[in-house]
């Protein structure tokens, strides 16, 4: 019997052996390699009611292709580069912000691979308005080199002027390398990434080409937001790059954001931070004395500050842990701003357990929200807060895109992640924890300026909604995890 004979007779067989093996191999790879069991669960449930569809999107979407060990040994390589300062003395943590929050400093030692320093100056920027012009100012006084990572980097207007102006630190010589992510680039049309590359400057996509296909990884992104010019003055936080955020450009459909303009020595974090992810690109290793600064004279007030990254390596629980031990410690308020609330259960037993302990908590969402599938899950959710006496609003005007947290007046964590499935286990994203009163003041005035311009959500108002919308909502909730 001929080949040809075979499949025309048993291709159906063949079929159905091909699609079990596929299932089975696919099973037991999320059965034994995923450490949360929510997630082993849903995996298997997808692929063994799918055996055609579920192996396939397991293969693209499911799998963590990040070998700990080599990008561990590469950011280890990386970290002995850029830790030539020697470890500061222990801060008083009390006399900066408040007594309680000593221990989360020592959570922090752990969780971090990075020091709290004290001597940072930190500004907030309020949108594109603040954020932009201030960025280009650094750019166009840069003398040594500029780094400057992105989720988003649209080719609009306000992306033409980023570009305008690293050209023109590239003519006076400048070192730039900027490094976008393969998902995010795609945002634009046509990616600025090609004018970036016609006018010279080093520029690379992170993550792509997986398994030596044409097609980015689906499922892991960096979500990242750091510009270090010089080695002396850096910007992080939640913004991308996109004229939506420009008032002369949006109109009335601005959307807000928020961002943090630092000097001193957190600013050698971000660029290690940068470092670390560009050499995992590229292969190139950026030399210190280039992309570095070891002596800083910020302005006054000076905060304690460190960096925290996460991302779906050896640093996946560390926002998550993190924000456990915020929540533990806080004695009085609780404010937090997030376009996109759906922290996961432990999360959400934490900030339940402050709420039942007399700890006021404010939680302050969109009303309008620009990703749609994320906002019904979202409100599905909402009611396992409320029940416990958290008070959440649901701000009016346009969409917020801003990431803050504050405690207690006293401890703030701003940056690239939001509080849902993605941020916390997928992405690749940089926070920054912030010791001190003055930091905490600005963003409670800016959250408290957020719930003056929100409505409520009570248990009535949600019940309020027709049950199909309800029932909506739940069944979206459902695929969170892949939101």
């Amino acid at each position: 019997m001929t080949l040809h004979i075979l499949l025309q007779e048993y291709w159906p067989h063949l079929v159905f052996l091909v699609t079990v093996s596929a299932s089975a191999a696919a099973a037991v790879h999320a059965a034994m390699t995923k450490n949360d069991v929510r997630a082993a669960i849903s995996w298997v449930g997808v692929v063994i009611m799918s055996p055609l569809f579920g192996p396939f999107l397991y293969l693209i979407a499911g799998i963590n292709r990040i070998r700990r060990d080599q990008i561990s040994q590469q950011r280890d390589k990386s970290l002995k580069e850029y830790a030539r300062l020697p470890v500061p003395k222990a801060l008083d943590i009390a006399s900066h912000s408040a007594p309680q929050f000593e221990s989360l400093s020592i959570l922090g030692d752990k969780v971090s691979h990075h020091p709290l320093r004290n001597g940072n100056h930190i500004v907030l920027l309020q949108g594109g308005d603040e954020t932009y012009p201030a960025m280009i100012q650094a750019i166009d006084e840069a003398t040594k080199s500029i780094a400057l990572q992105t989720y988003i980097f649209d080719h609009d207007s306000e992306g033409q002027k980023i570009v305008d102006a690293l050209t023109r630190a590239q003519e006076r010589g400048v070192e730039i390398r900027v490094l976008i992510d393969s998902i995010g680039s795609k945002y634009s049309r046509p990616p600025i990434i090609k004018l970036l590359r016609k006018r010279g400057i080093r520029t690379a996509l992170f993550m792509t080409n997986p398994l030596g296909m044409r097609m980015p990884y689906a499922n892991l992104r960096s979500h990242r937001k750091i510009l270090v010019v010089d080695g002396r003055i850096g910007f992080t936080g939640g913004m991308n790059i996109r004229a939506e955020f420009v008032t002369a450009v949006a109109g009335e459909k601005t959307c807000g954001d928020t961002h943090f303009k630092v000097e001193g020595p957190i600013v050698l974090q971000l660029i290690s931070v940068f470092a670390q992810d560009w050499e995992f690109t590229t292969k190139e290793m950026l030399p210190y004395d280039t992309w570095c600064c070891e002596t800083w004279d910020p302005p006054q007030p000076h905060a304690p500050a460190r960096c925290i990254r996460s991302g779906p390596d050896r640093f996946i629980e560390n926002t998550h842990n993190m924000l456990l031990g915020a929540f533990a410690v806080a004695q009085k308020h609780i404010r937090v701003q997030s376009p996109y609330f759906l922290p996961d259960a432990t999360l959400l037993g934490a900030i339940n357990t402050a709420a039942r302990r007399g700890i006021t908590v404010d939680i302050v969402i969109p009303g309008s929200n620009n990703l749609r599938l994320v906002n019904y899950a979202m409100t599905a959710q909402l009611d396992q807060v409320i029940r416990n006496n958290c008070r959440v609003w649901s701000a009016r005007g346009n969409f917020n895109h801003s990431k803050l947290i504050t405690i207690d007046g006293a401890w703030s964590y701003v940056g690239s992640s939001n509080l849902d499935p993605r941020s916390l286990r997928l992405n690749f994203e940089l926070d920054i924890e912030i010791y001190s009163h003055d930091t905490a003041r600005t963003i409670e005035q800016l959250i408290d300026a957020e719930i003056r311009n929100s409505d409520r959500i009570t248990p009535e108002s949600l019940a309020a909604m027709p049950f199909r919308k309800r029932l909506r909502n739940r069944i979206i909730w459902l695929a969170s995890p892949y939101l």
